[in-house]
């Protein structure tokens, strides 16, 4: 996408920390539909976000951008690009592998961090910004990975928190037990990613969940309600002649919605 056609609803003028869980949401979403631009595409948008420094990770396949300004640091791991066949590789590589602190991971999310890690290291190894992390779909699982590695490494500064969007199970129980990284993540109505890989091979989610219903609000769902709801959004997708557990793994929904919860909470705030 141009970054002329790029219209942000997010702008930074201070620190992250001071906006609340829901604008950093938007924010965060914003970023990570970003990480998907050409580096010279992103150069024209990241300013008006609020960062006046960033650089461009490609090792292989694997991808990455850290933005910066004089308040934070982000890491913004790309997501699966279809044309890419490293990313597709890695989404279906659904084996474990041995994580650096304990338990298991995703081998094939665990070689796109692999790949990376050295030179997004190097990047922030003596940065004191406060440092945080964001990603959607396979860059969110590298997103994860990458701050719990942080913790193992010589960083200066401990992942102040991850934000992910359709990001996919990440690990066994014991590894997402042990990597206690505040994980906010966004999970949109039928989105089919964040179901993969399967509960009955061994892997887990982490974090917060924050779950999209079917007309696009922020509700707690569980059980027969979450599985109605469900419901409800395949059939207003395929009387739309769309498949909802494609279509609602898209940023755009997914920025839309927290957009409108930003502009409730602000509502609510002014009342």
């Amino acid at each position: 996408m141009p970054a002329e056609q790029v219209r942000l609803k997010s702008r930074l003028t201070g620190p992250i920390r001071e906006l609340s869980r829901m604008q950093r949401s938007l924010l965060f979403a914003e970023i990570s539909l970003i990480s998907y631009m050409k580096p010279e595409e992103c150069g024209k948008v990241v300013g008006r976000l609020g960062f006046n420094k960033g650089k461009f990770f490609n090792c292989d396949g694997s991808q990455a951008y850290w933005l910066a300004n004089d308040h934070d640091s982000v890491i913004a791991c790309r997501g699966t690009e279809p044309g890419e066949w490293n990313d597709i590789k890695a989404d279906l590589h659904a084996v474990f592998a041995l994580a650096e602190t304990v338990g298991h991971v995703h081998r094939g999310f665990k070689k796109e961090v692999d790949d990376l890690w050295p030179q997004l290291e190097d990047a922030i190894v003596n940065d004191r910004r406060k440092l945080w992390f964001t990603g959607h779909s396979l860059g969110g699982a590298m997103a994860y990975i990458c701050a719990g590695r942080c913790l193992l490494s010589h960083i200066q500064n401990e992942p102040q928190e991850v934000y992910t969007y359709g990001s996919p199970r990440i690990g066994n129980k014991r590894y997402v037990n042990y990597t206690k990284i505040p994980h906010i993540r966004w999970v949109n109505n039928n989105d089919l990613v964040p179901t993969v890989p399967p509960v009955w091979l061994g892997y887990r989610h982490t974090g917060d969940e924050m779950y999209i219903n079917n007309i696009g609000q922020v509700k707690s769902l569980t059980g027969w309600d979450r599985r109605k709801d469900k419901l409800k959004g395949f059939l207003r997708g395929f009387f739309k002649f769309r498949i909802d557990h494609f279509s609602d793994h898209l940023m755009p929904f997914y920025i839309d919605a927290i957009d409108r919860e930003v502009k409730k909470e602000k509502s609510t705030a002014g009342s």
